[in-house]
């Protein structure tokens, strides 16, 4: 027997007020994707006439310009999700509209979560279909649990049984997210070779299943610096197409996400706007970019790299605190003195030896630089 899971209708049935390309005006500290960009989402609903796969609320083109952004046949502009090489987001999308989930792979701070989010989004109008992976994931997160008072009244029963996200998904024809995959204990993982594989779900206890519906699928996202602590295993492996999201391709890149995500961020949290803050955030984009690839810019100098990621998310991080402390304790321009606290913080993750490789980076780069002595002083004070 076959059993399906009524929708909630809660994330329909959502009406909140948003703002086409940014946060909306909302109480939220941040909206889901589907609420802050409802108006470019239904902008691209609204004049996307190429097929559609079953339940998808737009086409794989348009899921795909929803993503990578471009101005649609009205004029209608829609904003850059993620900035990286378009055919990583056709592969992707293509991938959701097969039998097959998608995996996105990469290091810490590569946007794989914020991918995770849009796809869902443009794809089931829901990004809520969530399973977050922890050392201490249960079983019962990826498959369903139990109403424990109903069950022990009743027993096993439909009206006992909790779906969870997936099983959700599954009945619903939706994107399914399943967050740090490598996380989650290899037993647990391993539930998802039966959906995976076969498409269905069963629940022995009911003597019943869940068929998935056409319109599901699965997107997992994993750190390839997880690898050994919980590696997936071969057969799940294969139930996944990987695709392997890269650090920024260049400088003017990592920079132009970096102001975009401050943007974004400061609004939603009424930050005003710093003057010239270009300026320090190529600068907290270098440091991060030398001190990662091990080499300076001009090639010329090579230099230790600290233990930690240093990865676009924290360079975003850095700049947003940054533009806090300019906005409440400075002028509102934001300034070297401004940034160098959080890059200290994000560079010596171990004292001793990540210590050590800042202050050779300082004194051997940082106080030769041309334009940078306001940045030197602010960062020796600060480390002092």
């Amino acid at each position: 027997m076959t059993v399906s899971v009524e929708p909630t209708g809660g994330r329909a049935a959502s009406a909140r007020p948003a703002e086409s390309g940014g946060q909306g005006a909302t109480q939220e500290l941040r909206p889901h994707a589907e609420d802050a960009f409802a108006a470019e989402l239904a902008a691209l609903a609204g004049q996307d006439d190429r097929p559609r796969p079953a339940r998808w609320r737009l086409s794989p083109w348009a899921v795909a310009t929803y993503l990578l952004g471009g101005t649609l046949p009205d004029g209608t502009v829609i904003t850059p999700k993620y900035v990286g090489p378009r055919r990583i987001v056709e592969v992707a999308v293509t991938t959701l509209a097969t039998d097959r989930a998608l995996l996105l792979l990469g290091v810490p701070g590569t946007a794989k979560t914020w991918v995770s989010e849009h796809l869902a989004a443009a794809v089931s109008g829901d990004s809520t279909l969530l399973v977050q992976g922890t050392a201490g994931t249960p079983e019962e997160a990826i498959r369903y649990g139990w109403n424990y008072a109903r069950l022990l009244a009743h027993g096993p029963s439909r009206d006992a049984l909790v779906p969870s996200p997936v099983m959700r998904a599954m009945s619903e024809g939706m994107t399914a997210r399943v967050e740090e995959l490598t996380r989650i204990p290899a037993d647990v993982q391993d539930t998802l070779i039966t959906i995976l594989s076969e498409k269905t779900l069963p629940i022995p206890e009911l003597g019943e299943e869940v068929q998935a519906v056409r319109g599901f699928n699965l997107i997992a996202t994993a750190n390839d610096r997880d690898r050994g602590v919980n590696d997936l295993s071969s057969a799940l492996r294969r139930r996944f197409n990987t695709v392997v999201l890269p650090l920024p391709e260049s400088a003017d890149a990592e920079v132009d996400i970096v102001a975009r995500r401050v943007d974004q961020i400061g609004r939603s949290l009424d930050l005003p706007a710093a003057p010239d803050g270009i300026d320090e955030i190529r600068r907290v984009v270098t440091v991060f970019r030398e001190l990662r690839d091990g080499v300076t810019t001009d090639g010329r100098t090579k230099v230790k790299s600290p233990s930690g990621t240093l990865s676009t998310a924290e360079a975003i991080s850095v700049v947003t605190n940054g533009l806090a402390l300019a906005a409440h304790f400075g002028d509102g321009v934001l300034r070297p003195g401004d940034v160098a606290a959080g890059i200290l913080g994000a560079v010596v993750r171990d004292p001793a030896a990540d210590a050590m490789v800042w202050q050779e980076y300082l004194e051997a780069v940082v106080r030769e630089r041309d334009g940078w002595k306001d940045f030197y002083r602010a960062c020796r004070e600060v480390s002092a």
